[in-house]
């Protein structure tokens, strides 16, 4: 008989916990204790690495908290989500935590009007536990797996990363990833796979990027891989994680847009610091790339560096706007987002949206005379090349 305590915890709590179980947080390789993790939230360093702050575990929940106040060290106890057992963990020791500090370390702060401190704030208890862990998630293997197999198949020397939400897939995106495919041999695109239900579902932010990538980009150059964007990729913090999660998924270069999370300056001990002056003791070459914008005179995108037309003749790249024209059921211009792209992304946000799709075909669309069943995508595709047609504009 099996009298063992438990732990409820959520899938997000099990995908951090399988990251660092698999060493891809590395130097961190398990959960910190309560001297440890002072002082790391004091100090920002780990195993002379920077690491915002410590890595524990403190779930919510009343009969968590019962069975965190009885546990005693050498007790194992299993690790229950969703129902089922998916690991195992030797109880080391218990601690108080303070959770608002908690959630200052992470964010930067309290206020909680933050979508992240809410979400955080709602899935944390106040005493931690430490201890040697195992867990299964599939996920995490197969990423590794997959990104080996492309290494050993390609033979690929220098590794390119990219951390993308593609919350929607646009034009300034697509020449970033051109940029990286040009000076490496090999790709991974880590597309952000959130706990939140906000944007586009994951599943077509993922088939439009598949779209691009096997449409218009050369073979076996690029990766996608699913990246569960955890808590503790968050705010100011974001490029340090981001960084050693590359790196440890064996990438030589991480390529982030100007506007990342994660850069911007923040004040320590009085000095002004880049991110940049944390991030030199992580072995992975950060590049920054300019933000694009489309030029109503160059007639192209362009680097709002490189380009000597003011900011009226620009048009920028904001993803809400953008988003908020997807959410209408209205196309984007081309010079936002790729027809083909924008095809696949309305076909699948709004499935069956026409009662007689096949009849304002025909009634609408140049053809062959055959009668063909033709898809939702296909109709938005016929329909942007009726938009670009110019002759009466």
């Amino acid at each position: 008989m099996n009298n063992r305590k438990s732990l409820y915890i959520d899938t997000e709590a099990l995908s951090t916990l399988a990251l660092v179980k698999a060493g891809l947080i590395s130097p961190v390789e398990g959960l910190m204790g309560e001297q440890e993790a002072k002082e790391v939230d004091s100090t920002k360093m780990y195993k002379g690495v920077p690491f915002p702050f410590s890595f524990i575990l403190a779930p919510t929940g009343d009969k968590n908290r019962q069975t965190l106040q009885m546990l005693k060290k050498g007790e194992k106890v299993d690790l229950i989500n969703e129902g089922k057992k998916v690991g195992e963990l030797i109880v080391d020791e218990t601690f108080k935590i303070d959770p608002r500090q908690r959630l200052y370390n992470i964010y930067g702060t309290y206020d909680q009007s933050h979508p992240g401190v809410k979400n955080t704030l709602a899935r944390l208890g106040e005493i931690a536990v430490s201890g040697e862990y195992t867990v299964k998630y599939p996920l995490i293997t197969d990423n590794i797996n997959r990104i080996e197999k492309m290494i050993n198949k390609t033979g690929a020397k220098f590794i390119s990363s990219l951390m993308l939400a593609a919350n929607p897939l646009n034009r300034a995106h697509e020449r970033m990833i051109r940029q990286a495919v040009s000076d490496s041999d090999l790709l991974i695109i880590f597309l952000r796979k959130p706990f939140t239900s906000e944007g586009l579902r994951y599943d077509i932010r993922h088939n439009a990027l598949t779209t691009f990538v096997d449409n218009f980009l050369p073979r076996n150059k690029v990766l996608i891989i699913p990246f569960e964007n955890t808590y503790i990729f968050a705010g100011y913090n974001e490029l340090i994680l981001d960084a050693l999660l590359a790196k440890n998924y064996g990438c030589h270069q991480l390529v982030v847009g100007k506007n990342h999370g994660g850069l911007g300056l923040y004040y320590d001990q009085n000095r002004l610091n880049s991110v940049f002056d944390l991030c030199k003791n992580i072995d992975i070459h950060i590049k920054t790339v300019d933000e694009y914008v489309y030029c109503d005179t160059c007639k192209t995108l362009v680097s709002t560096e490189t380009c000597p037309h003011g900011q009226h003749h620009h048009v920028h790249y904001h993803s809400e706007s953008i988003m908020k024209l997807i959410q209408s059921g209205l196309i984007p211009p081309s010079i936002l987002v790729r027809k083909e792209v924008s095809a696949n992304i309305l076909a699948a946000l709004f499935p069956e949206r026409f009662e007689n799709l096949q009849e304002m075909h025909y009634s609408l669309m140049p053809g062959s005379g055959l009668l063909e069943q033709q898809s939702e995508e296909q109709f938005y595709l016929k329909l942007i090349e009726l938009y670009q047609t110019s002759s009466l504009t």
